[in-house]
Parts: structure tokens; C-alpha cells; sequence
């Protein structure tokens, strides 16, 4: 097991990442002390969640489980009522713990619902999902999706501790695993030469889910974001970095109803970033290349989905952080390190999003 400490300006907490966490769990709800504790899950990982509570039953604490719909559509306005209301019949007071127990939709939605319960309630996140260890579990955003927008409602809560248990991933299907690797290649290109030659070294072993390499690639991801996040906790500069790939990413979920996976979508979006970067002479068509290769040897192909390009471009128009209409891409430069705050021309975009459609 490896642990660290993610500070930032509203507290620090720690981060487990290891394998048969089970009396690591317990102990660290344990030193909370809640006065009581409500599990969310989706339908997909109810078996764990259930292993979850039997954990923390040994300590003491009796809990009840909400399993939602699995999916992305679970991050809705509707499903957030059930959660409050679920809370509410649980009779969770500010002293209590959510515990979410799940991929990032339920992160995100467990995390809304405890930032606003009672004003706010503790949160601990036991992630289920390789995408969740290596990214949305750490670093406090939360939200549901409004109707047009992905994450356009949503809070800043930090969980008070994030353990995540590679054992749980020996039951992950395929898909879910490998369209994780997205989120690992993205801080690779953008943020971490070491961390992209530890995958290029190392491919079948992590898509073999080799547990030991896995603590190292999830380590790696979350100190990559940990130290972004305690320079920048509420999103206002440089951990715009963290959204390289999300632009078109997240306008791809949204054209399409969220029919396409965030792995996926993210993918699509380091390719489409990457292009665009090239043609503006920002990077090599080398890295471009490397990129790709790299994304295939992972599981994730360059495959086009199915959508309808000028859908994905009005949804790009949409991004939460384009100011004034316009909208700020993050452009990767060389392997490892990728900058903010880049405007891109419109003509541009919608050539590459409709080639990369095609």
C-alpha cells in the first residue's frame, strides 16, 4: 500500500492506493468518529458496496446502502433528490459520512449530495473504477450534468479520506477498464514524460492488470494531480491543465446523450487537441503519433463514434470555462508538458472534429 496527502487551502486528506484495503477502510472511518454513515453505489457494484458496509459494521457502525442506475443519465437532478432524500431518511446529521462506493457518475452525485446535506457533510470515496483512482475521487468537484452540459451543476468537497482498492478492479469488465487508460495517457502527454515512458515500457502488463504496476501508474496520476490541486483548488488557473482532452471530450457525451463513454470521449478529445496543436505549429506531428500509438497499445483505439459533428461542435461552445464566448483549449507542446489558455480558430476546429468524425 502507498499513501499520501493531498493538502489543499480547505484541508488536507489522505489518499490510500493498494490492494485488499478492507482493515485500512475500517480504520480510517474508524478515526472520524461519524455518528452514523449512508453508502451510494450504482446497480453495477452493489456487491462491493455491500462488502463495504460488513467492513465497517466491525467497527461499530451500522449503514444503509442507495444503489443507483448504473451510467452516466444517474447524474441527473432526479437522481440527486433520491440521494438527498435517502440521507434524509437515514437521518444523517452533520456528524455523519457518505461513503461512495463506485465509478465517477456515483462520486460525483454522492459527492453533490454531501456537499449540500445538512450544509455539508463528510464525505469518504471508495472509488471502484480504474478512471475514479486515477482521477474524479481525488480533488473535491462534484455535479450532475444539466441538459445540455456535462458537470454544469456542481460544488467544490473535498472527501475527508479516498481509499482506493485494486482489488476491486479484478471484477471490472474490460471495457470499463481499458477506457480508463484515457485519463492516465492525459496526464502522461500533459504533465508527466516519466509516467509516459513507464506506459510505453510497460502496455500489455496494465492492460493485464498487473496490480503492482497498477499502484504505481495510480500513484503517479493522483501526486500529478494532487500538486495542481493545492496550487489551484477552485479551478481558476493552472488546473485547467487537468482538462486537457475534456473540451472536446465532454462536448462528444454531451452531443450524444452520454452514449459515449468519458474514456472514450476524452480519447477522441487528446486526439482532436493534438491535431488541432499541430496544425497550429504548437507540437511535432511526432507527438501526435506517439499519442496515438500510445492510446491503441492501451485499448483504445482510434475509432471513430458516432456522432453528429455539428452537435459536438454547439456543445463545445458550451464549455464551462469559455469566457465571453470564447473557448480556452489546452494544447500539449512535447510530451509531458502542455499549456492552458490557448484560443483555437473556429475554421480549425470544426475541420479537425469533422475529419476526426469521419
Amino acid at each position: 500500500m502507498v499513501r499520501l496527502i493531498l493538502d489543499t487551502p480547505s484541508g488536507g486528506y489522505p489518499v490510500l492506493i493498494g490492494t485488499d484495503l478492507g482493515r485500512e477502510l475500517r480504520t480510517a472511518i474508524s478515526r472520524l468518529d461519524p455518528t452514523g454513515a449512508a453508502i451510494v453505489t450504482d446497480a453495477n457494484v452493489r456487491p462491493w458496496a455491500v462488502k463495504v458496509a460488513k467492513t465497517i459494521k466491525r467497527a461499530g457502525l451500522k449503514t444503509a446502502i442507495l444503489a443507483v442506475p448504473a451510467g452516466e443519465r444517474s447524474k441527473s437532478l432526479a437522481r440527486l433528490e433520491d440521494v438527498l432524500g435517502f440521507l434524509e431518511r437515514q437521518q444523517i446529521d452533520r456528524g455523519g459520512v457518505v461513503i461512495a462506493v463506485g465509478g465517477g457518475t456515483v462520486g460525483d452525485l454522492a459527492g453533490l449530495a454531501a456537499s449540500i446535506w445538512q450544509r455539508g457533510v463528510r464525505l469518504v470515496a471508495v472509488p471502484t473504477t480504474l478512471l475514479a483512482m486515477v482521477d474524479s475521487s481525488v480533488g473535491g468537484k462534484t455535479g450532475v450534468n444539466g441538459r445540455r452540459s456535462k458537470n454544469a451543476i456542481g460544488t467544490f468537497w473535498q472527501p475527508s479520506v479516498v481509499v482506493s482498492d485494486l482489488a476491486m478492479l479484478e471484477t471490472l469488465p474490460a471495457p470499463s477498464y481499458r477506457e480508463a487508460f484515457a485519463e492516465v495517457v492525459k496526464y502522461a502527454v500533459a504533465m508527466d514524460r516519466g509516467l509516459f515512458d513507464l506506459l510505453e515500457r510497460n502496455a500489455p502488463r496494465l492492460v493485464d492488470r498487473d496490480l503492482s504496476l497498477l499502484e504505481r501508474v495510480v500513484f503517479r496520476c493522483v501526486a500529478a494531480k494532487a500538486l495542481i490541486v493545492a496550487k489551484d483548488e477552485r479551478d481558476r488557473g493552472p488546473r485547467a491543465i487537468l482538462n486537457y482532452g475534456h473540451t472536446a471530450g465532454h462536448a462528444l457525451e454531451a452531443a450524444t446523450g452520454f452514449r459515449v463513454s468519458h474514456g472514450r470521449a476524452v480519447a477522441f478529445g487528446m486526439r482532436v487537441a493534438a491535431r488541432m496543436a499541430a496544425s497550429l505549429d504548437l507540437c511535432s506531428k511526432r507527438l501526435v503519433e506517439s499519442q496515438d500509438e500510445m492510446l491503441e497499445s492501451l485499448g483504445l483505439p482510434d475509432r471513430a463514434p458516432h456522432a453528429d459533428p455539428d452537435r459536438v461542435i454547439a456543445a463545445i461552445a458550451l464549455d464551462k470555462k469559455a469566457r465571453r464566448g470564447k473557448v480556452s483549449w489546452v494544447m500539449p507542446r512535447r510530451i509531458g508538458h502542455a499549456e492552458i489558455g490557448h484560443t483555437v480558430p473556429g475554421a480549425l476546429v470544426r475541420r479537425v472534429v469533422t475529419r476526426s468524425l469521419a
